[in-house]
């Protein structure tokens, strides 16, 4: 694929106490294959779909065996300065940035809301082979309980146009980059329990959601909405065994219009 514009989602991963239990739910639900573990880069272990690189899974180093979450990293041209804007805005970096042998420079940020995300440069690797295919990436939402404190970070870093959904049953913004829509943005209700902490729920795409439901709680995923037939697509919100929150959608399966949406100035 070609190298992402600045602010797009370009890769996903995953830290794992149990990476083999990871790989078997995974390799079950969405099909993945898996390279060879990297001990020179902690195990970090890439996922394929259909031989293209799609996210990858890694153990946590010592000490850091907290709950396990996809953490999903957003292109820069220059992750040092990127991280710069992130200060500016009131976010906090986890992890300045770091170069990783020739494949490429990350970084690690939380935004004032609470919710982590990455930065990726790209150098050999430059991010997702391959995304909206079977196994592979497709969207993603910020989930926060402070959305004004989301709404004005994340367009100050990623300079993203924002627009609002007109629902008067959810709070939710889209973040534009030129005519492509990058990244959602949900607010998060009483629905959602206390100990859950904000979020980006990253969605990968199946050919039959239901299915895809059926596998995961099979093998130990717990369901945490739907299926539901949207206008973008039947998807369904799941947590895995190890509490890693994600979800699946089948963007061949859509029922009624699309939702009105206003530009924010």
């Amino acid at each position: 694929m070609a190298v992402q514009p600045e602010g797009a989602p370009c890769w996903a991963d995953a830290m794992f106490t149990d990476v083999e239990g990871a790989k078997s739910f995974y390799g079950d639900v969405l099909g993945w294959t898996f390279g060879e573990s990297s001990s020179e880069f902690g195990n970090y272990t890439q996922c394929y779909a259909d031989g293209k690189a799609v996210a990858a899974v890694v153990p946590p180093p010592p000490g850091h065996e907290d709950q396990s979450q996809w953490c999903l990293y957003f292109a820069s041209p220059d992750a040092a300065a990127t991280a710069g804007r992130i200060r500016e805005a009131g976010g906090e970096l986890l992890l300045e940035p770091m170069r990783v042998d020739d494949f490429g420079t990350m970084c690690l940020a939380r935004d004032p809301s609470g919710v982590v995300f990455g930065v990726w440069q790209g150098g050999t690797h430059e991010g997702f082979e391959a995304t909206a295919v079977p196994g592979a990436y497709c969207w993603a939402e910020v989930f926060t309980r402070e959305p004004a404190k989301s709404d004005a970070f994340f367009p100050a870093v990623f300079s993203y146009r924002v627009k609002q959904m007109q629902d008067d049953q959810v709070d939710f913004r889209l973040f534009d980059l030129g005519d492509r829509t990058v990244l959602g943005r949900m607010a998060m209700t009483e629905d959602f329990p206390p100990e859950v902490p904000p979020y980006i729920n990253v969605y990968f795409t199946v050919t039959d959601c239901d299915d895809a439901v059926a596998r995961a709680t099979k093998f130990g995923g717990v369901l945490r909405f739907g299926p539901l037939t949207t206008p973008f697509g039947r998807f369904a919100a799941l947590s895995d065994p190890q509490g890693a929150n994600f979800s699946v959608i089948d963007t061949t399966t859509t029922q009624g219009d699309m939702p009105t949406v206003t530009d924010v100035a």
